[in-house]
């Protein structure tokens, strides 16, 4: 839905055409009371669509923190689930509009986005109660002369019968069928094949599964996604005997953890550039003896950072692997952030493998994916005569069969090796998207 600015509902036009010296109408309403879980709901869709946070942080944070677990839960599936199908509600919604091309204030799009994604998608929520509420929270944020417009345009969205899927769908219309930028889905179309893309967006919109991929589930190691999991067993498991590890981009911690149980003797130092994540990961590594941390940033480390066994290079991303985590990154995505994070990756990868000891190796992984943050960053930093002099890239397949072999893994993923590298496809492969490609100094 276009944004901006104030709309005129139909009711704020005919009032303005009515002649003076009839009655003008009366004030709006007071707003009712909303229940606690749509009121947290909106207000954390609010910060997201204004890039004051994100989903995840702000439904563990103060907005959610007095309601009951029942109430929590609530605001957890409204927020994710209205995020997750943006893009669909949207394109429902504005064939509601009066007008093709009518723009409705922020707060006003996301009220009518609550109330028709739980309309649509939530079976157990009255019509009535996501309508009237939907209602009071365009009046409580100062916009009343809209309610009358979220009201009839949810009312006829009860009435229409639901889409059904033809036979033989356009990338556009899947796309928006199932709430994607059309622009990343024809990516994918482009580099995985068609069935593959519409499998990764279909498990986007549902709630990530438990781990299917590690039947080793024990409090000894941190619960995180499959995907996330198997990037640092392949690291730990890529250099058993290190006595010197670096997880250069560490922060939530999740990775460095696993590390920490695999190398238990080994000194482990875990740093990223934010203060904010790494003040974050401190608190979580706190109890582990053998992890320093330290504020650094992985494209101009410290010298002492230096001669290491072992990398962990999980770098940062444009994410598109964890859209069903992270749905607001699909709302927020541009093409040209991939180029960027790229370049960013490559000075990471350069500078980290020339901090590894003779004999070390490095881990590179993306939760991305994009080509240009995955193999074309292998293309780019392996084509340098001073890397390629001094690295090798190594075939990740026999590590996976390895973990497998161990136990540590249900399946060794044929599938996801593709050549040297690991690629790891939602709908595909247990967990989040994931690439990973191992190197190996040799000199």
């Amino acid at each position: 839905m276009p944004k901006p600015s104030q709309p005129r509902s139909p009711q704020s036009r005919s009032t303005q055409s009515r002649s003076p010296h009839k009655p003008q109408p009366k004030p709006a309403v007071p707003s009712k009371p909303v229940s606690p879980a749509r009121a947290a709901a909106f207000e954390i869709l609010l910060l997201v669509a204004a890039n004051k946070g994100n989903s995840d942080d702000l439904l563990h944070a103060a907005h959610t923190a007095d309601l009951s677990p029942e109430d929590r839960n609530l605001a957890t599936t409204l927020v994710m689930g209205t995020l997750r199908w943006q893009i669909a509600l949207d394109a429902r919604i504005q064939t509601l509009l009066q007008r093709p091309d009518q723009s409705v204030a922020e707060p006003v799009a996301i009220a009518l986005r609550l109330g028709a994604f739980q309309l649509l998608h939530l079976d157990r929520i009255p019509a009535h109660a996501a309508l009237n509420e939907s209602v009071e929270l365009t009046r409580a944020s100062g916009n009343a002369h809209a309610a009358g417009m979220v009201n009839a345009i949810l009312r006829n969205l009860t009435r229409q019968k639901p889409a059904g899927t033809p036979l033989h769908e356009s990338t556009a219309a899947f796309s928006q069928r199932l709430a994607h930028p059309q622009w990343l889905v024809e990516r994918w179309v482009a580099s995985y094949g068609r069935a593959a893309a519409i499998k990764i967006c279909e498990v986007d919109q549902a709630e990530p599964a438990d781990s299917s991929l590690f039947p080793d589930q024990n409090d000894a190691l941190p619960h995180i996604d499959d995907g996330s999991r198997l990037v640092a067993e392949l690291a730990a498991i890529a250099a058993p005997d290190a006595a010197r590890i670096w997880d250069a981009c560490a922060a939530p911690g999740g990775k460095t953890l696993v590390l920490a149980h695999r190398h238990p003797t080994a000194e482990i130092i875990a740093s990223d550039v934010s203060p904010r994540r790494l003040a974050s990961m401190r608190r979580r590594l706190e109890t582990v003896t053998n992890v320093h941390t330290e504020l650094a940033d992985a494209t101009a480390p410290a010298q002492e950072l230096d001669n290491f066994n072992l990398i962990l290079c999980d770098v940062p991303c444009s994410g598109t692997g964890t859209l069903a985590r992270n749905p607001e990154i699909r709302l927020r995505l541009a093409p040209a952030e991939i180029s960027r994070q790229a370049q960013r990756q490559q000075k990471i990868l350069t500078t980290a493998l020339n901090r590894l000891a003779p004999g070390g190796r490095l881990l590179y992984s993306t939760c991305s994916l994009e080509p240009e943050e995955c193999e074309q960053v292998m293309e780019a930093v392996t084509s340098k005569p001073a890397i390629h002099k001094i690295a090798r890239v190594v075939p990740l397949g026999p590590l996976l069969e390895q973990l497998h072999a161990n136990g540590i893994v249900s399946q060794a993923l044929p599938t996801a090796i593709r050549g040297n590298f690991l690629r790891t496809l939602p709908g595909t492969h247990p967990g989040d998207g994931f690439f990973a490609a191992l190197f190996e100094r040799t000199v």
